[in-house]
């Protein structure tokens, strides 16, 4: 299908950047669940638990993560790979994924951190990693799908 504006013809792209940015940002969710269980990558090792603010392991030194918080991200990549395979999917894994973080973002601004209500768990680095990470996937989803005008 395209379009004719102004001596111009345009044609809808297989998704501009969308497919390969969710794929990429996929791939990153999946290599960060699995250094979620990597001693060393992930400091205080021995303190790892299941979910909970007693969690005290932390990926590269600065992220608090548990094990529920490695396993989410292991299936939010899974998911992420699975919808990459079309534009339509792509996108929304960018868009729903990214307001999925923002909302996260919130969650983690007004829980206590040393409460039950932090299960996942997340501090202050875990909280500003998600605010980014919403915005840019937001983005990508919204903007990362582009039209080519050809002559």
């Amino acid at each position: 299908m395209t379009e004719h504006t102004h001596g111009r013809v345009y044609r809808p792209t297989d998704g501009g950047l969308v497919r390969p940015a969710a794929l990429a940002i996929s791939v990153v969710f999946l290599v960060v669940g699995i250094l979620g269980f990597i001693p060393g990558i992930t400091t205080h090792y021995d303190l790892l638990r299941f979910a909970g603010h007693h969690s005290g392991a932390m990926l590269f030194g600065l992220f608090e993560v548990s094990v529920l918080h490695n396993i989410v991200h292991l299936l939010f990549g899974l998911v992420g790979l699975a919808l990459a395979r079309t534009v339509t999917g792509a996108r929304a894994f960018l868009i729903v994924g990214g307001l999925i973080y923002l909302v996260l973002w919130l969650y983690g601004l007004v829980i206590g951190k040393g409460t039950a209500a932090n299960f996942v768990p997340l501090n202050t680095a875990d909280d500003w990693l998600h605010f980014v990470l919403g915005v840019v996937m937001i983005l990508l989803g919204w903007l990362g799908a582009t039209r080519h005008a050809t002559t």
